[in-house]
C-alpha cells in the first residue's frame, strides 16, 4: 500500500518597500525552506495578510503609503493572528512600545543579522497563532494600549501610569497568575528584591478603581506568588 503524505510549506509574507532588502529577505528565507511572498506597500501587505493563510509576517515600519504600525493594527483588526516581526531603522523604546501595542509579536532594529531574524521567526512560528487584539477585554472591562483608555461597563476609568501598566500586564495574561517579579519588571523596570510591597500598594489602588465601584472582584491575590485577573467573577 502506498501512502501519500502532503507536505504543507510554511508561508511567510514580507512587507518591505526596499527592493534590495526585500530580495535579500526573500532569498535568505527561501533558502531556509520558507515560501515567501513580497508586498512593497502597506495596502498590498494588508490585502495579502488578510486574504491567505500565513505562518508569519515580516513587516517594515517605514512604508511609502501607510506606516507599519497602522498596517499591523489593520491586520489585527481583521483577526489575522499570524505572528508579526517588525523591522525598523528606529531603535527607541517608544517605537518598540508602539509596535507591540499595535499587535506585533517581536521587534528588530536595522541593521540586523539574517541568522538572528530566521531564529526569531522560528520561535514565533513554534508559538503559533496567538490572538493579540489591539483592545484588551476581560468581561466588561476594556483597555486600549494605544489611547491609554480604560472602560468598565461603558464607564471611563482614570488610572495613573503605574496602575495602567499593572492592569495591562494582568489583562494580557488573563486567567494566569502573574508573579510580582514579572509585574515589577514590566511596570518599574527594575529587579524584584523580594521585600518590597510596592506592587501590593498599587494593586489595592487599582482595585479601588476598577473593582470596588462596580461591586465586582476581578483582581485576585495568589498568596506568595502574585496576582491574576479572572474572567466571569463578581
Amino acid at each position: 500500500m502506498t501512502f501519500i503524505v502532503e507536505v504543507v510549506a510554511t508561508s511567510i509574507l514580507v512587507i518591505e518597500d526596499s527592493p534590495a532588502m526585500a530580495t535579500v529577505l526573500q532569498r535568505s528565507l527561501a533558502e531556509a525552506g520558507y515560501v515567501v511572498d513580497i508586498a512593497t506597500t502597506g495596502r498590498d501587505g494588508i490585502w495579502q495578510a488578510t486574504s491567505k493563510h500565513l505562518e508569519a509576517i515580516v513587516l517594515d515600519v517605514g512604508l511609502p503609503d501607510i506606516d507599519g504600525f497602522e498596517v499591523c493594527r489593520q491586520i489585527r483588526a481583521a483577526a489575522q493572528w499570524a505572528p508579526i516581526l517588525m523591522l525598523t531603522a528606529r531603535d527607541g523604546v517608544s517605537d518598540r512600545v508602539v509596535g507591540l501595542d499595535a499587535g506585533a509579536d517581536d521587534y528588530m532594529p536595522k541593521p540586523f543579522a539574517i541568522a538572528e531574524l530566521a531564529a526569531r521567526l522560528r520561535a514565533l512560528i513554534r508559538r503559533g497563532h496567538v490572538e493579540r487584539p489591539t483592545i484588551l477585554r476581560v468581561d466588561d472591562l476594556s483597555l486600549d494600549p494605544a489611547s491609554r483608555e480604560v472602560h468598565r461597563g461603558g464607564v471611563r476609568i482614570e488610572l495613573t501610569p503605574k496602575e495602567f501598566s499593572l492592569l495591562e500586564i494582568l489583562m494580557r495574561h488573563k486567567g494566569d497568575v502573574v508573579t510580582r517579579a514579572s509585574i515589577i519588571e514590566h511596570a518599574w523596570e527594575w529587579a524584584y528584591d523580594g521585600g518590597s510591597n510596592v506592587v501590593d500598594v498599587h494593586i489595592r489602588s487599582l482595585r479601588a478603581k476598577v473593582d470596588q465601584p462596580f461591586s465586582t472582584t476581578s483582581i485576585l491575590t495568589c498568596r506568595g506568588v502574585g496576582y491574576r485577573i479572572e474572567i466571569g467573577r463578581d
